[in-house]
């Protein structure tokens, strides 16, 4: 608000008396800049003007929920809107990418073969692709705070919304510490004596200064990691088509001749369900391009983009990745299974491959990537388990504290609960790591599995919702690609995951080998996620006696960011119809 060329103070602003910050007057009349330390010490005070969500709606008042409340609420983030369409592009490619593929690959490979290997991450990635295009279509209409949990409280039950909040903030919290300690075991490969602790402390720190820095220093970070993990594995795709050909420096022609001696397939079809699950495991995260949907600058125009791409991630660094490792590395080569922790490069097929090669130095780059991803997997975990906690806490669902939001639109208190958990990876240190790391992975085992069918239930009762009310798919920014049928396809993938969890839980491969009592500990290790789960949506909707969302009483309309969107739309397909062919094909994919 204006007064003359000489005054001016701006109430909409947080940083002026509104708030209770001094405003200071130069010798000209104006306001007079302060210092980049004020500036900076500012920036950690909290808004009373920002907030999550709004107050008191989620059982604020004992057992009372407010659907539509919590719509509005999540609706009307104040986090910050700073990625823009380039981070989310890189994010959807490689921003996940991580030990799953490079090394926990070698397990699945030992336990399974090749073809198991490559049919099994074939079929989960039509399942994730599934899945990716119904999170894009409701993050583009619906770009909220709390994205997943926000989908299933809007579409399906608030209980189950609470829980699958927790769960996705529970999955994150506890990889933190995780792949901490699994970056520092990758120095191990250069035999360094010094000892792990400090490498800890050196990635922790790492980490949490990254994401001080909000939303646009944890966009930036995996701008930089995802183009190392491209440039890898576009690199090792290369040279194993190269050294498959016989182009090695020993010049020995593989071919397929390990789908022969040993042969593509070990264990079976149970073999081939340990592999699911291990699949599903190595596509963890992929679900974060939805997430960062509230703090996109654009949604509507970056999020399209960013979903499509997901398809070239899974052909492109999965599928033919694998079927090269498959190619140029036997399923009993003994390295794969003798791996000390998850991280350990010399369990990874793809640095075994390039030994086998007698290639120098390559491996020691791979080791690089290796321990690039798990920071990387790393910094999206504070990421993640923030923004949902926060999300979760202004709705009265997690300590109101967490729900503290700076002036930069950082859920300040969220990210630095998230960070000290990270100090549990100096258990490596301790005679009981094990156990710890052991039962904390348990926690989060099917966090992504229950994640994913969530998504796709949601999505179809988003559709059903949207048709029951007269609205026209024409309607909507952007639509999946796969459809209603490709959400269901993709709930009765994770539905299949789950029994394949169920079944190699309670009878793994060897578990004849094993005492009743361990056979125990095997199955709680793999399916602890589930009980937990279960425990959280039947004790919140016993107390808070939620409904099961009605077609006709969802909210869609709530949180949509563009008011003049039926213009836009009709602006945008009149701008594509006059697009060349080649650039339609494009765009499909692009």
């Amino acid at each position: 608000m204006e007064k003359n060329d000489d005054y001016s103070v701006d109430f909409s602003s947080s940083h002026g008396f509104m708030t209770g910050v001094d405003v200071k007057w130069g010798e000209n009349g104006r306001k007079a800049r302060p210092g980049v330390w004020r500036r900076v010490i500012d920036g950690f005070k909290r808004d009373p003007t920002l907030r999550v969500t709004g107050r008191g709606v989620l059982g604020a008042d004992g057992k009372v929920f407010d659907a539509d409340e919590a719509a509005r609420n999540t609706a009307n983030s104040p986090l910050s809107r700073k990625l823009k369409g380039r981070h989310l592009q890189m994010i959807a490619i490689g921003g996940s990418i991580g030990t799953g593929l490079f090394v926990s690959s070698g397990k699945a490979l030992a336990d399974g073969g090749p073809a198991s290997l490559f049919i099994a991450f074939s079929l989960i990635g039509i399942m994730l692709y599934c899945t990716v295009q119904a999170l894009g279509e409701m993050a583009v209409a619906f770009p909220v705070a709390g994205s997943f949990s926000a989908y299933s409280t809007r579409f399906l039950d608030p209980a189950w919304g609470f829980a699958m909040g927790w769960n996705y903030a529970l999955q994150w919290l506890v990889v933190l510490p995780l792949e901490i300690v699994s970056a520092s075991i990758t120095i191990d490969f250069w035999g360094s004596s010094i000892s792990n602790a400090i490498y800890v402390a050196i990635f922790l720190g790492t980490i949490v200064t990254i994401n001080m820095f909000g939303v646009k220093g944890y966009g930036e970070a995996e701008f930089v990691f995802a183009i190392v993990k491209v440039v890898a594995i576009v690199g090792f795709i290369i040279l194993g088509i190269i050294l498959d050909i016989g182009g090695g420096p020993e010049g020995t022609y593989i071919g397929g001749k390990y789908w022969y001696n040993p042969g593509a397939f070990n264990h079976g079809f149970k073999g081939l369900c340990s592999v699911f699950v291990t699949a599903a495991f190595a596509f963890g995260g992929t679900e974060l391009v939805g997430l960062a949907a509230a703090e996109t600058a654009n949604p509507r125009r970056s999020l399209p983009t960013a979903v499509k791409q997901v398809f070239w991630r899974i052909c492109l660094f999965y599928i033919i990745s694998l079927l090269l490792v498959g190619l140029l590395v036997p399923y009993d080569n003994p390295h794969l299974i003798n791996g000390t922790a998850s991280a350990d490069a010399r369990a990874s097929p793809f640095v075994i491959a390039i030994t086998n090669a007698s290639i120098q130095v390559l491996d020691s780059v791979m080791n690089v990537v290796i321990m690039i991803s798990v920071l990387s997997v790393g910094n999206s975990s504070i990421y993640g388990s923030s923004r949902t906690i926060a999300a979760l806490a202004e709705q009265n669902q997690a300590p109101k504290i967490f729900a503290y939001i700076d002036r930069e639109g950082r859920p300040l208190v969220a990210v630095l609960f998230a960070s000290s958990l990270g100090f549990l990876a100096f258990l490596a240190a301790s005679s009981k790591q094990e156990i710890v790391f052991t039962w904390l992975l348990a926690i989060s085992g099917l966090s992504s599995i229950l994640t994913w069918g969530s998504i796709c239930l949601a999505h179809i009762r988003f559709r059903a919702a949207w048709h029951f009310q007269g609205h026209a798919l024409s309607e909507l920014s952007y639509t999946s690609q796969a459809g209603v049928i490709g959400s269901w396809i993709g709930l009765g993938f994770n539905i299949l995951i789950l029994i394949a969890q169920f079944w190699t839980g309670f009878a793994p491969v060897g578990y004849a080998k094993n005492t009743p009592a361990q056979n125990t500990m095997n199955f709680f290790e793999a399916y602890l996620t589930v009980p937990i789960v279960a425990i959280m949506y039947l004790a919140y909707k016993w107390w808070h006696k939620t409904p099961f969302m009605r077609v006709g009483d969802m909210d869609l309309h709530t949180g949509m960011r563009e008011l003049d969107l039926a213009e836009l739309l009709a602006e945008e397909r009149a701008e594509k119809a006059k697009w060349p062919r080649w650039k339609r094909a494009y765009k499909v994919f692009c």
